[in-house]
């Protein structure tokens, strides 16, 4: 039996889809215009403003460095993450309930807030250089998404085929590594791409933590807008795009994004 939608409901979800695919035509249009600003529709087609990117150097730089905080960020997070979601979800039941409400606090409190206080706490506080402070500040705002993504998995994990390991001699920490973590890999797969993809189109935390010398793509975007107006910004935001196009469909090519869903 074939079910038919409603016209009504048909052009609802069409308008939703435009909503959401307007904003990423306009930019993706405006990086292919030939003129010297920023305008959409495009006033002829170039390709001139993706090869300005690398030949700016203050872009390249802040690439690398956005990639490496990125990456380093997010698997700090992981393994402070991972442990305490098996935490939270081992001993749910000796553990006060609000104690998962603390890991989410990067996310409930305004990030110009958050930044600020890190920048108080970590750099100031603590005296730490500008680059470790950027990774950790970076991992404590995608810390959430490690715990809440990962516990999700483990909230489904028979723990009993943990304890069954360890009652037939297997080390605790052995059990963990070769029963319980290949068990929720989907979990750890998703956190890594969510906090990946949020720690690299980051500003509000960055823009407090970066210093002389050190900045992050986003950092550099809006400083470059402050002095240019041309259609540099639009081609990098695109490249910005790609890339986060890029993880998911390695992740489809690899394991298939129904494997995110076990």
């Amino acid at each position: 039996m074939t079910t038919r939608i409603h016209p009504v409901l048909g052009v609802f979800a069409a308008l939703v889809f435009l909503f959401l695919l307007a904003p990423l035509v306009i930019i993706v249009g405006a990086s292919l215009s030939d003129t010297s600003y920023l305008t959409f529709p495009p006033q002829g087609l170039t390709l001139r403003w993706f090869a300005n990117i690398f030949e700016i150097s203050a872009f390249r730089n802040t690439a690398i460095t956005s990639f490496q905080v990125a990456i380093l960020g997010t698997a700090l997070s992981l393994l402070m993450g991972i442990p305490a979601a098996y935490a939270l979800n081992r001993y749910r039941v000796e553990l006060p309930k609000w104690l998962s409400t603390l890991f989410v606090l990067p996310i409930l409190v305004p990030e110009i807030v958050f930044g600020f206080s890190l920048l108080k706490s970590i750099t100031i506080g603590f005296g730490l250089p500008v680059y470790p402070s950027l990774i950790l500040g970076h991992a404590l705002l995608v810390l959430p998404y490690s715990v809440r993504v990962v516990g999700a998995s483990l909230a489904a994990f028979d723990f009993s085929v943990e304890e069954a390991a360890i009652s037939l001699g297997c080390p605790p920490l052995k059990t963990f590594l070769t029963v319980v973590l290949p068990n929720i890999r989907a979990g750890v797969i998703a956190a890594f791409i969510l906090a990946f993809i949020t720690s690299i189109n980051d500003v509000s935390i960055s823009v407090f933590l970066t210093g002389p010398g050190i900045s992050t793509l986003p950092i550099q975007i809006l400083a470059h807008m402050e002095q240019f107006f041309d259609p540099t910004i639009a081609s990098v935001s695109v490249l910005l795009m790609l890339v986060t196009v890029g993880v998911m469909a390695i992740v489809e090519a690899t394991l298939g994004l129904t494997f995110l869903t076990k």
